[in-house]
């Protein structure tokens, strides 16, 4: 695969970059654990079919010390025993708002009940916030073809 263009030499996509990147790293202030987060991105990307940030956010989550078997089972959460009540919530809200076309009327109510029974305010602004800044980077890289595979963990710290 080869990208159709490259965002790295354009001034507009790095700036453009710098600020979607600006807007995740607030969501990781908050006091939703990071491999919490990093599994939504991962659980949105495999749904929006984003190699790139697939490879990623996999490598990532794995060099912050997750595991593979939590990480090979991310897309069939609802089946797994390894992940807690918590993740669950986050992960079912993720797919809700990735997939938020598909349903007439967007997240719906018991699913948004069941994220803020384990989440307060300010970490569903975060999860949503991150949900909704993943969603930006998968189109931004399927659109573009953003070649997966040579990501180095931290590569863009």
């Amino acid at each position: 695969m080869e990208a159709r263009l490259n965002v790295f030499a354009s001034p507009l996509a790095n700036k453009l970059i710098k600020h979607f990147v600006g807007a995740g790293k607030v969501a990781h202030e908050s006091t939703i654990p990071d491999s919490t987060l990093e599994l939504v991105k991962i659980r949105a990307s495999q749904i929006n079919g984003c190699g790139f940030c697939l490879d990623m956010h996999t490598k990532d989550a794995a060099a912050a010390g997750e595991t593979q078997q939590r990480l090979h089972m991310v897309g069939a959460w609802r089946e797994a025993t390894v992940f807690t009540e918590a993740e669950r919530a986050a992960l079912e809200l993720a797919e809700q708002g990735t997939r938020i076309a598909d349903a007439a009327g967007g997240v719906p109510d018991e699913v948004w009940a069941n994220a803020a029974k384990h989440f307060d305010q300010e970490e569903l602004v975060a999860l949503v916030a991150t949900i909704a800044a993943i969603n930006a980077f998968n189109r931004l890289n399927v659109m573009f073809q953003q070649p997966a595979g040579d990501y180095r963990p931290g590569q863009f710290a």
